[in-house]
């Protein structure tokens, strides 16, 4: 008999939902709105609607469904207690428990950045591989460690928390976690560009980057990859940091491979190569060989992750 399963990827503006068969199919996928009134009160009774309703109208029983993966962005207890959803007006609750009650289906519930390398672990830039590292580099620096197939998520949540590595002593400005000098100051979208603002305020030579406004991290690299002196230090710069931070990883957890998303990737190989070259000049010698790859599930990475947490 065919099973079948749904990935739910709560985020903070919409849901998105996939209709899965269990060898990681998608076989639909819709988003709805995160309606996030009243504490974000109505957001299980939307999904358990939504999921409820693509059963009646496929005429699948509940007998042939696996179970609702749900990705939440916030930290989730092994027992799927939810502690705090700031985005979602969530307070602590075990976010499984209500769920299953509105749905009569098991739920597996775990944080959205978490299941996201879980997804690209088992369908996406880290197929083939058990261990898993993703970095996801976005507004913010975001991850995701998988050993062995399972999340670590740790006894506070904080595991893949990789945005938060400290990176630099000396740094004046704050973190948006309160405290200074973390890896997505540096290796963010917004990080790259507050680097490169600071760099031109008492750059003299010529360049690309101060005619452009607003910048972006796009700006940045495409200047790089046409070779603009003060983008490519910019853009090597980051990659180093990058690296360093990668390197401490691989003397923990060390994984297979590295899988490297979010908006900042999408300078490609470009970015990939330079992260390597200081990875090999960086890290332990044990884990010089380490792969470094790009993530290729793209906002999709969370319904899968979702989907493989019912395994």
């Amino acid at each position: 008999m065919k099973q079948y399963g749904f990935g739910v990827d709560i985020g903070g503006t919409t849901c998105k939902i996939g209709f899965f068969d269990m060898s990681g199919t998608v076989l639909e996928k819709w988003e709805i709105k995160t309606n996030t009134e009243n504490g974000g009160a109505s957001i299980l009774d939307d999904v358990a609607a939504e999921v409820l309703g693509k059963l009646q109208e496929k005429g699948i029983k509940k007998e042939d469904v696996q179970g609702i993966g749900l990705g939440v962005p916030g930290p989730v207890g092994s027992d799927g207690t939810v502690y705090k959803c700031v985005n979602l007006g969530w307070d602590i609750f075990n976010v499984e428990t209500e769920l299953y009650k509105k749905t009569g289906l098991l739920v597996k519930a775990g944080n959205d950045a978490n299941v996201a390398a879980l997804g690209e672990m088992w369908q996406g830039g880290g197929k083939g591989h058990e261990d898993v590292v993703m970095i996801t580099l976005g507004t913010g620096v975001g991850g995701g460690i998988i050993i062995g197939g399972r999340i670590v998520a740790g006894h506070h949540g904080a595991g893949g928390e990789i945005g938060h590595i400290l990176m630099r002593e000396d740094e004046t400005q704050t973190c948006g976690c309160g405290k200074k000098g973390h890896l997505e100051q540096y290796a963010s979208a917004t990080g790259i560009v507050r680097m490169a603002q600071e760099k031109l305020s008492g750059e003299t030579r010529e360049t690309k980057l101060n005619d452009i406004r607003p910048l972006t991290a796009k700006d940045i690299f495409d200047a790089a990859k046409e070779g603009d002196t003060v983008a490519l230090e910019l853009t090597d710069q980051l990659c180093s940091i990058l690296a360093t931070a990668m390197s401490s990883i691989s003397c923990v957890a060390d994984p297979e491979i590295f899988v490297v998303g979010g908006g900042v990737s999408k300078a490609g190989a470009f970015l990939i190569e330079g992260i390597k070259k200081h990875f090999v000049e960086k890290a332990f010698h044990a884990s010089e060989g380490t792969e470094i790859a790009l993530a290729t599930l793209g906002n999709d990475a969370g319904m899968y992750g979702c989907v493989r947490l019912l395994f």
